[in-house]
C-alpha cells in the first residue's frame, strides 16, 4: 500500500497569448483544465490535487471541477517567460509555510496535454517509488523524427550533423538501423519534492521514462493544435481520462434538432416598454444556419418555458414549430421524438440553463452555448464557442451540416 503523500499540481496562468483564456476554454465539452484535474483526482496514488494560477476565473473553474486552489500565484510567476521551476518552488514553499504540508512526490499535469491514457499518473508514481535513486519520471513517446538525421545550420558554410556518434554518416543510414529515440511529452512529470527543494531542479539528473502510447501525444500551442486534439479526443478511438462523465460526440446522422429559445436563440436579455411589450435580440446568422439545415433534411423544433408572443413570432419567421409553457422539458422532448418518429440516437438538444438539463440524457448529444449556466455546462457533452444570440445556433448548424454534407459526398 502506498503511504506516500503525492501532490498533483496543475499549472494554469491566465495570460495565454496564442489561444486567449485557453485553460478555461471549452475543449470537447469541458474546460481544458478539467482534463488534467480529472487525471489527478482519478489516480489511486494521488492524495491531493491543486491548481496553481494567478487568475480568479481559472481558480473558480478549477474548484468547480474538484481541485483545491489554496493560493493565487503571484503575477511575477505567471509571465510568458516564466519556467516551471519557480512556479513549483512557490507552491511547495507556500504549502509548507501556511499548512505545514510536505508532499513526498509532486506530479505536474499540464493542461495543454489533456488527452492522457488511464493509469498514466499511477504508472509514473509507481516507477518513481520503485527506483529510490531516481529524481523524477517523465512521460515520453517514440520520436517521429530521428535526431541522427537532423542538422545544424550556420550563417555561412556547410551543414553539420546535430549529433556526433559512433555511426559513420548516420544521416545516410536507414532509420531502422539507428537507435530509437524518444520525445518528452507534456502529459506528466512525477518529481520527488527533494529534487525541487534541495536540488532546485524540475527533473534532477536521474530521470526515469514512462513510455506513453504515441496516439495520445498532443500538445496544444495554437488553434490548429486545438482542433486536431479535439477531433482526436472525440473521434480517435482512444480511452482517455475524462472529466466527470463520458463525452458523447455529435452523432454522425442528426435527424432532429431541438432548441431552447431564451439564451440560445437570443442573448438572454429582454427589453420591456411601458406597455409590457417585450423585445429580444437575435442573430441573423442563426436563421441562415437553420434554413440550410432544414434543406439538408434535418427536422427542428423549439421548446420554451415561457409563454411569450415574441417567441412565437420569431419561430414563425424561421418556420420553426414551437412548444411554449413547458414545465418539464425532459418529458416534452420524449413526446416530441415519439410524435416525429425520431430515435434519440439521432437527436441533438441545445440549451443554456438548468431547466434544459433534464433533456440532456434523453438525446444523443447535449449542446450548450458558451455563456450557459455552469450547471448546464457540467452536464453537457459539447460547449460551443459562441454565446447565445451571438451565432451559437449557426455554429451548431454548420457543424451538423459538415457531417451531413461529408457523409453525402462520401456515399
Amino acid at each position: 500500500m502506498n503511504t506516500n503523500e503525492v501532490l498533483v499540481v496543475v499549472p494554469a496562468r491566465g495570460g495565454s497569448k496564442s489561444i486567449p483564456r485557453k485553460n478555461i476554454r471549452a475543449f470537447a465539452g469541458h474546460p481544458l483544465i478539467a482534463y488534467s484535474i480529472a487525471a489527478g483526482l482519478q489516480a489511486r496514488s494521488v492524495t491531493r490535487v491543486i491548481a496553481s494560477t494567478d487568475d480568479e476565473e481559472i481558480a473558480a473553474v478549477a474548484r468547480d471541477y474538484g481541485a483545491e486552489v489554496p493560493f493565487l500565484r503571484p503575477a511575477a510567476l505567471a509571465q510568458d517567460t516564466t519556467t516551471d521551476f519557480p512556479v513549483f518552488e512557490h507552491a511547495l514553499q507556500w504549502l509548507a509555510e501556511h499548512e505545514d504540508y510536505h508532499p513526498d512526490v509532486v506530479v505536474q499535469l499540464r493542461p495543454t496535454s489533456p488527452i492522457r491514457p488511464k493509469g498514466c499518473v499511477d504508472a509514473a508514481v509507481e516507477i518513481l517509488l520503485m527506483h529510490p535513486g531516481a529524481d523524477s519520471v517523465r512521460g515520453v513517446v517514440l520520436a517521429g523524427q530521428n535526431p541522427y538525421k537532423m542538422w545544424r545550420l550556420s550563417d555561412e558554410g556547410p551543414m553539420q550533423p546535430l549529433l556526433t556518434s559512433e555511426f559513420e554518416e548516420p544521416y545516410n543510414m536507414p532509420r531502422q538501423k539507428l537507435p530509437p529515440t524518444y520525445w518528452q511529452t507534456g502529459h506528466i512529470d512525477a518529481i520527488r519534492s527533494t529534487t525541487i527543494i534541495e536540488k532546485r531542479s524540475m527533473s534532477g539528473a536521474v530521470i526515469m521514462p514512462l513510455q506513453i502510447d504515441p496516439r495520445y501525444a498532443v500538445d496544444i500551442d495554437n488553434p490548429r493544435d486545438w482542433a486536431r486534439a479535439e477531433w482526436l479526443l472525440l473521434q480517435g478511438g482512444l480511452d482517455p481520462v475524462l472529466p466527470g462523465k463520458a463525452v458523447r460526440p455529435l452523432p454522425e446522422r442528426v435527424e432532429f434538432l431541438v432548441l431552447d429559445f431564451d439564451g440560445v436563440m437570443t442573448d438572454n436579455r429582454v427589453w420591456v416598454n411601458a406597455d409590457g411589450e417585450e423585445w429580444v435580440a437575435a442573430h441573423r446568422g442563426d436563421g441562415m444556419g437553420l434554413s440550410r439545415l432544414r434543406k439538408a433534411g434535418c427536422r427542428m423544433a423549439v421548446l420554451s418555458t415561457e409563454t411569450n408572443p415574441v417567441v412565437a413570432a420569431r419561430c414563425r419567421k424561421l418556420d420553426l414549430p414551437v412548444w411554449q409553457a413547458i414545465d418539464d422539458k425532459g418529458e416534452a422532448i420524449e413526446r416530441l421524438m415519439q410524435e416525429h418518429g425520431v430515435h434519440p440516437e439521432h437527436t441533438v438538444y441545445i440549451g443554456n440553463d438548468i431547466n434544459d438539463v433534464p433533456c440532456f440524457p434523453k438525446v444523443a448529444c447535449a449542446v450548450v452555448v458558451a455563456d450557459a449556466h455552469p450547471a448546464a455546462k457540467r452536464a453537457a457533452d459539447w460547449i460551443l464557442q459562441k454565446q447565445g444570440g451571438h451565432g451559437a445556433v449557426r455554429e451548431l448548424c454548420d457543424e451538423i451540416l459538415n457531417r451531413i454534407v461529408g457523409k453525402d459526398d462520401h456515399e
